[in-house]
């Protein structure tokens, strides 16, 4: 799909929210329009109204670093939403056929950071990819998200779980924060890849079936995952407070490792204990109710 529809929906979003006494501009008589006029932003950028209004119809390509930059400082963006307007005009710029080309190849999780999630057995970790799927987990990371692997539905996505299970209001304390936050982050994700086919249909998905997900994603904020505390609401051992660290692997692949940690002598840290006891316990009842095999059968 082309971005122009999303740029120009994102720049008129971020112009409508500004008011003239933010920007010190004087105002005169009743506005007709919220936020700032077209004519307005183009002067604090520098550019003419002819310009801008072309770049808010969505027309990104071309369009220079110090334009980008006077734009991003008139349209008073942060660091994220200043990121994602690059995001916007890169992809904005080459052959559509080359960038769905290299959409096409899904990324997988080496065996060495898999042995690095698997290797932290205090710890919940996952590996997670920018469409919010869970490629990998160790076992107390599963037990910490029991509910949304229990769910077929979800396939193992923290959007999908989010937004389609009932139970995700429970388990996030502050459900709205986190909801906004994946959205945000799946909207900077399609800012950079506009033409990734299986992103597209995910967000469709949320859309069509989510009424909370449609409301959001019109908002056009964007969200980078980062550090964050995350409140837990566990159906097994209650309550959790978590510190969450995300580190994206330094290559192309669009993977990071999510931990959950909390801090020593807190009740979290006793909760997480009280989870891996129980999810060791439930793995081994797990393994000793399968079936052995015939030992008649068994290759020498």
């Amino acid at each position: 799909m082309d971005n122009r529809d999303t740029a120009s929906a994102f720049l008129r979003s971020r112009r409508e929210r500004i008011t003239p006494e933010q920007a010190g501009l004087p105002t005169y008589g009743q506005r007709r329009v919220p936020g700032l006029r077209r004519s307005e932003v183009a002067a604090l950028a520098g550019v003419s109204v002819e310009y801008y209004t072309r770049l808010e119809r969505g027309n990104l390509r071309g369009v220079s670093d110090s334009v980008l930059d006077a734009l991003a400082q008139a349209l008073r963006l942060d660091a994220t939403e200043r990121m994602y307007l690059y995001d916007l005009a890169r992809a904005a710029g080459p052959a559509p056929e080359a960038r769905a080309r290299k959409r096409e190849i899904r990324p997988t999780v080496r065996p060495s950071v898999a042995r690095i999630v698997e290797g932290m057995p205090e710890l919940p970790a996952f590996v997670m990819n920018n469409h919010l799927d869970t490629l990998a987990a160790n076992p107390l990371g599963r037990a910490l998200y029991s509910e949304m692997y229990a769910d077929p539905a979800c396939g193992a996505s923290v959007a999908r779980f989010a937004f389609f299970n009932a139970a995700a209001r429970r388990f996030y304390a502050d459900w709205e924060r986190m909801a906004r936050f994946a959205v945000g982050a799946l909207r900077i994700e399609a800012g950079k890849n506009p033409y990734d086919r299986e992103l597209s249909n995910l967000i469709g998905e949320l859309s069509t079936r989510s009424d909370a997900f449609r409301v959001l994603w019109g908002s056009n904020d964007v969200h980078v995952f980062r550090e964050s505390t995350k409140r837990l609401n566990h159906p097994l051992v209650g309550d959790l407070e978590l510190d969450q660290e995300t580190m994206s692997l330094p290559d192309e692949s669009g993977l990071s490792v999510v931990v959950y940690s909390a801090p020593p002598g807190t009740a979290a840290e006793d909760g997480l204990k009280l989870l891996a006891s129980w999810s060791a316990t439930a793995g081994q009842e797990q393994r000793d109710a399968e079936p052995t095999s015939n030992p008649s059968t068994r290759k020498l």
